[in-house]
């Protein structure tokens, strides 16, 4: 601003310099016609050069320099300009006085040139008469500025300052905070959810270490009991094989339980040293009912594979533990003389394993909580067929790697079916 202002205040003051100087040559040169030379011992002039210039371009008086040391002035371009048209003017630098000048000249009746010059202001020369005035300006315009920030910031900012952070969305002042606060408030009960996420984590945590160490209680217990009867003699020698047979079982459902707890930590961590694979579903179930069919034999149940063959993206370790488990479960948990069906059917999208018996069932209440560790529907039933409660945990954590999604059917009495579908893509 001060910039444009300057070069319009420096433009304005030359063309006003410029017309006072044309008013002082007209005086002088009225003067002179009226008066004659004499005139010129009269005029006082204090920052204007005077010049009169014969018709030839001889100087005949200058106020400020020694004309005998000037030169011919013909050929000037405001002398010309006046002998020509009676009036000329030009603007340059003056070889005699070496400053700018700008130059008036009028043409006189007897045919000499009166001549007019003044120094031209320099921009720096104007710069300096304005630098306090500038300076002033500036200062004010800080000072106000400062105070408008100031007092602008404070209301600006109070609205954020006063942001209820326990209510975010309560704020209204500026719809441009609006995402600021529903990102505020979001994270906010994303927290409060961690922070139940955790507590309940901690929860399961704490449960899962009294179960872990009441199953293992159990089998330590009686390894312990058969153990010191042993050593202290009390054992008949025809009982000695019996005893052993209970220590080496009860050790075999430690090992197994430590093997699952282990499995189980292994597929929370998200199983990523398990290879994935494009597998067949129908060949992993018939593995696993292979294994199977000898301990459904045994307990009396027809155990049955049916289906099509299916191709997945999986991990066929776990696909195997999936089939097997379910499987196992349901021979566990059923009666002589009932069954175990096992299908893979092929669909557009997903292929689904369906497992199913006739088993003692599972209540509704129970429905909920069967996937959990350590959980027991049947508690009697659990103990007398040696399972660790963890069969259905792996089963749950295997279907959640896979994406899939598992459905039970289940009636007390009426047997149960577990419905698998894992994503083709």
């Amino acid at each position: 601003t001060v910039s444009i202002i300057f070069f319009i205040l420096y433009n304005y003051f030359a063309k006003l310099e410029k017309e006072q100087l044309k008013n002082q040559a007209e005086i002088v040169a009225n003067g002179l016609e009226a008066e004659g030379e004499t005139f010129l011992d009269y005029v006082v002039t204090d920052d204007i050069r005077i010049t009169w210039i014969d018709s030839d371009g001889t100087v005949l008086y200058d106020n400020e320099a020694d004309i005998g040391d000037m030169g011919n002035h013909l050929e000037r371009e405001e002398v010309q300009e006046a002998i020509k048209s009676g009036y000329g003017e030009s603007s340059r630098y003056s070889d005699t006085l070496t400053v700018s000048y700008n130059y008036c000249a009028i043409l006189l009746s007897d045919g000499t040139v009166i001549r007019a010059a003044q120094a031209q202001s320099s921009v720096w020369a104007l710069l300096l008469r304005l630098v306090p005035y500038i300076a002033v300006m500036a200062a004010v315009a800080v000072a106000a500025a400062l105070a408008v920030s100031y007092l602008l910031s404070r209301k600006l900012v109070k609205p954020l300052n006063e942001v209820d952070l326990d209510n975010p969305l309560s704020q209204d002042e500026y719809k441009e905070l609006r995402p600021l606060l529903v990102r505020i408030d979001t994270q906010k009960k994303q927290l409060e959810k961690d922070r139940e996420t955790l507590k309940r984590t901690d929860e399961i945590r704490q449960e899962f270490t009294a179960n872990v160490s009441h199953e293992l209680k159990t089998p330590l217990h009686s390894i312990s009991g058969y153990s010191e009867l042993m050593a202290a003699g009390m054992v008949q020698p025809d009982d000695v094989q019996r005893f052993s047979q209970k220590i080496y079982n009860e050790s075999k459902r430690m090992t197994t339980l430590v093997d699952d707890i282990l499995y189980l930590g292994k597929l929370d961590a998200g199983a990523n040293d398990m290879m994935w694979e494009i597998t067949d579903l129908y060949e992993i179930a018939k593995t696993a009912v292979d294994v199977l069919e000898p301990v459904a034999d045994k307990a009396g149940i027809e155990l049955t594979l049916s289906g099509e063959h299916t191709k997945i993206h999986g991990i066929p370790q776990l696909l195997n533990s999936i089939i097997y488990n379910l499987c196992d479960n349901a021979i566990k948990y059923n009666s002589e003389g009932g069954y175990v069906k096992v299908e893979v059917l092929d669909r557009e999208d997903k292929a689904l394993l369906i497992v199913s018996d006739n088993g003692i069932g599972i209540s509704k209440e129970d429905r909920e909580r069967i996937f959990e560790r350590f959980y027991r529907a049947d508690k009697s039933r659990s103990k007398e067929v040696g399972g660790t409660g963890l069969g259905l945990s792996i089963v749950k954590h295997a279907i959640l790697i896979h994406k899939a999604d598992v459905r039970v059917d289940s009636a007390l009495g009426a047997g149960s079916t577990f419905t698998v579908a894992f994503p083709k893509k």
